[in-house]
């Protein structure tokens, strides 16, 4: 379709071009949904655990090693809503952690990121290794920010002083 304009004295043609959207169902199409959308049933999961890399055994790994590689790992998870969920939950819990709970919580930090996420807001069940621990208890409350502040990733010099006083 072709329809003139008129800009002061010039004339310019202008061409305009119909687009038709798809009539059928994008989202039953979708070979790859998101996670929760409507199409995807709640209890499927959609990442074959066989291929997840194993975790690395670190049989002999410091407590301070341990507690700085969690640092890492809570920060660098590869989704901005996991990193701050569980690095703000890290600040605030890891210093008082035993060394079984901070065991635990490297486990669950081999978990994937939306699974993890996921499981705190409670939008997913859990599985059973999972169910009911009290670190998953732990980190729902801490998911649930009922006192509601505001959060931001905590600054690396700030874990330092409180690592440094766990020692």
């Amino acid at each position: 379709m072709q329809r003139a304009i008129l800009f002061g004295r010039a004339c310019v043609q202008v061409r305009t071009q119909t687009r038709f959207r798809s009539s059928g169902s994008a989202l039953a199409d979708d070979p790859y949904p998101l996670p929760l959308s409507k199409n995807v049933p709640e209890g499927d999961s959609d990442l074959d655990s066989s291929l997840l890399p194993p975790p690395i055994s670190r049989p002999n790994e410091s407590l301070s090693a341990l507690r700085a590689r969690l640092v890492y790992q809570t920060r660098k998870r590869g989704t901005l809503e996991s990193d701050l969920l569980l690095s703000t939950f890290a600040k605030e819990h890891l210093a008082s952690m035993s060394e079984a709970e901070l065991r635990e919580f490297d486990k669950l930090l081999d978990e994937p990121d939306w699974d993890i996420y996921y499981w705190a807001i409670n939008k997913r069940s859990p599985p059973q290794r999972w169910a009911g621990t009290s670190l998953l208890d732990k980190l729902r409350v801490h998911a649930k920010n009922e006192g509601k502040a505001v959060r931001r990733m905590p600054a690396l010099d700030e874990w330092s002083a409180s690592l440094s006083a766990s020692r």
